[in-house]
């Protein structure tokens, strides 16, 4: 039993930016699909009950709390897709540098800052 190869375990491994940027990619995929279809369903609901309710929802989605769920939900559909544009590339057999890879992990959630901002800046300033 002694000579027997130890399975490799999170204790082994050392935490790089590809990993947390794995992690995040299925968190914002599951954040996405969790709240993202709720607001969705919201919306789509209050347009097909009337002006009261869809009112309702133009002010609480335009209230703080309101506006930092919406801010959440595009940081992260942006963060997802540069997080997915990554495995895409990867997953053609490009990327796998240890370099690159570590270049392209951190870059991606900067770029989804950096989109996301320019996105609400576009909203906010027409």
């Amino acid at each position: 039993m002694a000579n027997r190869p130890i399975a490799p375990h999170l204790q082994i491994w050392k935490w790089g930016p590809h990993m947390a940027i794995s992690i995040l990619h299925r968190a914002t995929g599951d954040g996405l699909a969790i709240v993202g279809l709720g607001v969705l369903l919201w919306w789509l609901g209050a347009m097909a009950s009337g002006e009261a309710a869809y009112t309702l929802f133009q002010e609480t989605m335009g209230s703080p709390i309101g506006l930092v769920v919406l801010v959440g939900l595009s940081w992260a559909f942006f963060n997802h897709m540069m997080s997915g544009l990554r495995h895409f590339v990867m997953d053609i057999g490009a990327g796998y540098e240890l370099d690159t890879n570590k270049t392209w992990s951190i870059l991606a959630p900067v770029i989804a800052i950096l989109l996301t901002a320019a996105f609400w800046a576009v909203i906010m300033l027409r």
